[in-house]
């Protein structure tokens, strides 16, 4: 029994009911007209769900299924300015469409990409452009992070679990970082347990698997079976990190290869990316904001007085905060030279859970 049990026994007897109404009938719950696979989670951020949707959305554009289709991202759109539904052009900034959608659009332009807290009304945009737009109607949606969007069902639920913040040992909000109850992970077509080492074998999979109330967990047919007895699959990924990226057309490549680096980040857990920048660099400062921070005059000015302390430094961030960060006015110039972005990827441990997962998601 875990402590939120007893502590945040309103708020789960809350989840509960919301849940049950759903599941009751109770609240009417639509589906899209085309296929959806959704990417979620019950963990409020840090699971990595930008990667993994990019990782499905190169499964699908590289699959002999889907490779000539017309494929669609639905976001909401976290912290954008305005409302409604938002299709993301790639002249966009993060502050009108979000910083996630428009990363996925630029990696992908032809991937339409939209954004709307509504994700019914979101879905059936996507499906029948209005007079005018010059779009194709999707064929297929990829849901970000709409797992606890009980109004909309997906074709394919996958539900991504941090393996260094296992939803068996976390707890509700605010003791924990659950923003769902743990049983609703049950409720999945597909867990991923994410930014595990490139290493991970057999048995440490297993074991996994049984701390987290999956029985009979078979590594070789990534089967195993809920507390519910439903069957579900299980893969694990890691996450790899690319050659960094010029974030700013001044800024300097010889910068990279300096010896100190300045790490600058905007997001949810960042502890991966400082050991990677440790490993490579003098860590001198990792300035570790809010997720999803708009960074401000007196957040540049942090960093430049260390940089002024050490200028051969080169300054580094996520790619997500790239795109809240090219918008942000008056970036003073010496940071502007020594900026860059370090890409990363999801890639699964094994071959044969890519090539299980690519299975599950060319046919939603």
């Amino acid at each position: 029994m875990h402590l939120d049990s007893f502590l945040l026994f309103p708020y789960r007897l809350a989840l509960k009911w919301r849940h049950r109404r759903y599941d009751s009938g109770k609240v009417a719950i639509a589906r899209a007209e085309v296929p959806t696979v959704c990417v979620g989670n019950i963990t409020a951020g840090g699971t990595g769900k930008t990667p993994h949707v990019e990782l499905i959305l190169s499964l699908l554009l590289n699959s002999d299924e889907w490779a000539m289709r017309n494929i669609a991202v639905l976001s909401r759109g976290y912290r954008r300015k305005g409302s409604g539904f938002k299709e993301v052009e790639l002249t966009d900034s993060a502050l009108l469409c979000g910083d996630e959608p428009l990363q996925i659009k630029k990696k992908f332009p032809v991937v339409r990409v939209a954004v709307d807290a509504d994700r019914v009304e979101g879905c059936k945009r996507l499906c029948h452009p209005q007079e005018g737009e010059n779009v194709p109607p999707a064929e297929l949606i990829v849901l970000d992070d709409a797992f606890q969007y009980r109004r909309l069902r997906a074709d394919l639920n996958i539900v991504l679990v941090d393996y260094n913040r296992p939803v068996h040992s976390d707890m509700l909000l605010p003791l924990g970082r659950l923003r769902d109850l743990r049983e609703r992970l049950w409720e999945a077509d597909v867990i991923v347990i994410t930014k595990c080492r490139e290493t991970f074998d057999e048995t440490e999979k297993e074991e996994f698997a049984a701390k987290m109330g999956l029985l009979d967990f078979d590594c070789y047919d990534h089967l195993a079976t809920t507390p519910t007895g439903k069957r579900i699959w299980v893969y694990f990924s890691c996450i790899r990190y690319e050659a960094c990226e010029p974030l700013f057309p001044e800024s300097n490549p010889r910068f990279i290869y300096s010896r100190k680096a300045v790490l600058v980040t905007g997001i949810a857990r960042n502890a991966m990316l400082c050991d990677q920048v440790g490993a490579g660099y003098e860590l001198l400062r990792c300035f570790s904001f809010p997720d999803h921070h708009r960074f401000t005059n007196w957040d540049f000015k942090r960093v430049l007085a260390v940089v002024q302390r050490h200028p051969t430094a080169v300054v580094l961030t996520t790619e997500k905060d790239a795109q809240r960060i090219v918008d942000a006015p008056d970036v003073p110039q010496m940071l502007k030279e020594r900026m860059f972005y370090v890409p990363i990827r999801a890639e699964f441990v094994t071959p044969s859970e890519r090539s299980s997962f690519r299975a599950r998601i060319v046919r939603p």
